[in-house]
């Protein structure tokens, strides 16, 4: 049945964006505790290209407050630098000539409410291209019985299930949102 293949196609991409979701949220700092996933997909204008910060430089965490970052080519710092300034994480980078350090401060609960803030209108564009998804979904059952493949009956059925899919699909959203926001408010 050709609604099959409509179904396994939108559960594709849902997984695709809860996939993209956790790989956004791993990136956003939850403690006091240097990590850097914080930093590793920070955006830089480098050889007139936008590359992420990790493939222009290694990045090391020598210890529990503080990220190094050490460009290959060190005519990158200042790029470098910027960037972290731009993508406002929170912290300052310090540049010494050769490499990039970042001091990790303790979150203040100010600080903490705006990282769960910030939280909370990222995820909304994953919501829309999960809908996104159902709605294209909903189009394709549509023609479906347009073109007399399936009947009505069938179509309301499909567009239930579409609906069911959509719904647990957001729901993952919600429940990685909760967990991530619980992280992030932990003192």
């Amino acid at each position: 049945m050709k609604a099959q293949g409509f179904f396994s196609t939108a559960e594709e991409a849902m997984k695709k964006t809860i996939d993209r979701l956790k790989c956004e949220l791993s990136s956003i700092r939850t403690g006091s505790r240097a990590s850097s996933a914080v930093i590793e997909t920070i955006k830089v204008e480098s050889y007139g290209s936008i590359m992420p910060v990790n493939q222009i430089a290694s990045i090391s965490v020598p210890d529990a407050r503080t990220i190094e970052i050490r460009p290959w080519d060190v005519s990158q710092l200042s790029a470098i630098e910027k960037a972290i300034f731009k993508a406002d994480i929170g912290m300052a980078p310090v540049n010494d000539g050769r490499l990039i350090r970042i001091f990790v401060p303790h979150l203040t609960q100010e600080r903490r409410k705006e990282i769960v803030k910030s939280i909370g209108k990222m995820v909304e564009e994953f919501r829309v291209a999960v809908r996104n998804e159902r709605r294209v979904l909903i189009e394709n059952i549509k023609k479906l019985e347009k073109d007399k493949v399936i009947t009505e009956d069938d179509k309301k059925k499909l567009e239930a299930r579409a609906q069911k899919v959509t719904d647990a699909y957001i729901k993952k959203i919600d429940d990685s949102i909760a967990i991530k926001e619980k992280e992030v408010m932990q003192v």
